[in-house]
């Protein structure tokens, strides 16, 4: 199966004049029954926040929650007494776990382009824990570069409590790239910048593709693109 979602069918919110978001599945106040997750995969977010504002303390539990920081700086405090701010190449995880809180603002005068992500955990009752990486990933050229994973083959990553990974991708015009992986897992495949094909399905700036039951997904550069993939289990077993 392959399916082409446009960036035109994303939700849209947009909270006053300070957050901009985009969301890949369910979530606040966007709710289809038929686009709640994606294996573990519950939340995909394409967020812009303005200078001088951000969400202030919240709880979350019994979630992991990445953050990738695409332009820009985010500061983050939490209920682990980290206070950290993330830089344009840098990427976080948060296991909630048995209970956490966070806050993370944009402190400068310029906007801030994150994504994030949540995934439903392999296993429930982790202790809170906090972790992030200066991985310099926005330079790639022509490459997958895995930024957060639970899958123990991939080293110098953040780690993640999910048997899933989060690459971020590059491919130049007339490039190609191919991502082995298995048919009893799922890819989802968003569009940042550019145009490509994944798979023979045209996808452009904002557009996603999801894949299941397939042994290899082909990425090619039909104009200079750069992407995420998502590669998920079809099913985590302990959530």
């Amino acid at each position: 199966m392959i399916k082409l979602i446009p960036a035109a069918d994303h939700h849209h919110a947009k909270i006053g004049d300070w957050l901009e978001s985009y969301y890949l599945f369910s979530f606040a106040d966007y709710y289809d029954p038929a686009n709640v997750q994606f294996g573990p995969l519950r939340v995909f977010n394409h967020d812009r926040i303005t200078g001088q504002n951000g969400f202030p303390l919240h709880p979350h539990a019994e979630m992991e929650v990445v953050t990738v920081v695409l332009d820009g700086e985010l500061t983050h405090k939490d209920s682990l007494s980290n206070d950290v701010t993330l830089k344009a190449g840098d990427v976080q995880r948060m296991t909630t776990g048995t209970g956490f809180s966070h806050s993370e603002s944009n402190n400068s005068d310029k906007n801030t382009e994150l994504l994030q992500l949540w995934f439903l955990p392999n296993k429930k009752g982790l202790a809170p824990a906090y972790e992030h990486m200066s991985l310099d990933f926005l330079d790639a050229k022509n490459k997958l570069v895995p930024l957060v994973t639970g899958q123990k083959v991939l080293e110098n990553v953040v780690y993640l409590n999910s048997n899933s990974t989060v690459y971020y991708g590059h491919v130049g015009r007339g490039e190609n790239i191919d991502f082995k992986t298995f048919k009893i897992r799922k890819a989802l495949v968003y569009v940042l910048t550019g145009g490509m094909l994944v798979n023979n399905v045209e996808a452009e700036t904002g557009d996603q593709v999801r894949l299941e039951s397939q042994d290899i997904i082909s990425l090619h550069g039909s104009a200079e693109a750069t992407f995420i993939l998502v590669d998920v289990p079809a099913a985590e077993v302990n959530y």
